[in-house]
């Protein structure tokens, strides 16, 4: 297949180039920087210059592809979160338009996280739209109404922590907050989960949805249904030779900066389904495995 793939040079986005291409499928990627467009270029991918923004651009990038994939997202924190997501519903919106009649899929993005916290989410759950929600909840109803209008439209569910090396989210935080606050902190009794995956496991689980998905399939990316945040504080602290201490709920914010909300969240789920229906089964190290292999600590952090 010609597949055409937003994100092409993001942590997800690029291990899901090297999966397809590995897989004898042709890559488009669409890259918004010259440095993103010489990465897709490197890894064997055609580029299309561009952003999520651009409807024309996204237009064009679904012309000659047999199928798309689209795992861009504008993390810019500056702006408010309802910024990002219109954006990525926009976008959603105009692939499938671009799609329409075609029956040639679409894969879009989204996140276990945004199902709500207290208890193990599967695949049949659906987000919780509240005045609280993340609106990035949106483009997850967004994409099963599309299927549900006919476009062969499926979704992929990250875990809330996509490990490995390159990481640069959740977990590469935990430890430089270590690093600057001198103790590996967690909150309240450390008892409540995150689920985990290795990026180049919810590479593979993109290429299935792609090839085998139909009309209105959820996958869950998920490998580890649910850590306790103490053991990764515990092994943060462990690497870093830190106190390992229990931050209070109220003092989370001061503590932890903008990550304080995914610290104090028990938001495990499921990829029981995901497994049962696509043979998907997670071959990289789970989290704690990962940061043992020591590649996360290997860097000096700036003074």
């Amino acid at each position: 297949m010609r597949v055409f793939i937003t994100g092409a040079n993001g942590f997800i986005g690029s291990a899901v180039v090297r999966e397809l291409l590995d897989s004898g499928h042709e890559v488009v990627g669409l890259a918004r920087s010259d440095a993103a467009a010489v990465a897709v270029q490197e890894a064997g991918g055609e580029v299309l210059h561009g952003s999520i923004e651009d409807v024309e651009i996204l237009t064009r990038g679904v012309e000659d592809a047999d199928g798309v994939i689209h795992t861009a997202y504008i993390h810019d924190f500056a702006q408010p979160p309802e910024v990002a997501a219109q954006a990525d519903r926009r976008a959603i919106e105009t692939l499938a338009a671009a799609l329409e009649g075609s029956g040639r899929p679409l894969v879009v993005t989204s996140a276990t996280g945004l199902l709500g916290p207290g208890y193990v989410a599967t695949e049949e759950d659906r987000p919780r739209v509240t005045e609280r929600s993340h609106p990035r909840a949106g483009s997850d109803l967004l994409a099963l109404e599309l299927a549900s209008r006919g476009h062969n439209v499926s979704v992929v569910r990250p875990a809330s922590s996509v490990h490995g090396e390159g990481d640069h989210a959740f977990i590469p935080t935990l430890i430089e907050t270590a690093r600057s606050k001198g103790v590996s902190g967690y909150v309240g009794d450390g008892s409540n989960r995150w689920p985990a995956v290795h990026r180049l496991d919810a590479a593979h689980l993109y290429r299935l949805a792609l090839e085998h998905g139909h009309p209105g399939s959820v996958f869950h990316a998920v490998a580890d249904e649910g850590i306790p945040t103490r053991d990764i504080a515990e092994t943060i602290g462990r690497h870093l030779d830190l106190p390992v201490v229990s931050i209070a709920l109220d003092d989370a914010d001061e503590h932890f900066g903008w990550i304080a909300m995914f610290c104090a969240a028990d938001i495990p789920a499921s990829s029981a389904l995901t497994r049962q229906r696509l043979g998907w089964e997670p071959v990289h190290p789970g989290l704690i495995a990962d940061l043992d292999a020591g590649h996360y600590f290997a860097h000096t952090p700036v003074a």
